[in-house]
């Protein structure tokens, strides 16, 4: 298909985190030890893993942390590849509520 799959590195000074093929619940797992460590995450997706980014955000705001989180933003765009073709992006802001 030619489209780069990006490997996530959990670092805790940044807010933003790039879903990619893996399993759902993991990625689940990962933006909420971030969420708890900072109080405010943006997940992206690209192409193939724009649902998997809704889903990731679904599962924290209304399972994981139904009450103490919020969506903030959503924004849905598109970037050009190097091949000329355009991909879709979704970025997802969640914000963690005092509990």
């Amino acid at each position: 298909l030619g489209i780069k799959m990006f490997k996530s590195t959990i670092d805790y000074t940044v807010e933003k985190f790039l879903i990619t093929n893996e399993p759902v619940m993991k990625l689940a797992v990962d933006v909420l030890l971030i969420l708890n460590k900072i109080g405010k995450i943006t997940i992206k997706g690209k192409g193939e893993s724009c649902p998997v980014t809704v889903s990731v955000a679904n599962i924290i705001t209304q399972n994981m942390l139904s009450a103490n989180s919020k969506t903030e933003k959503i924004s849905v765009g598109s970037e050009t590849l190097d091949d000329g073709r355009l991909i879709s992006t979704i970025e997802i802001m969640i914000t963690k509520i005092s509990s």
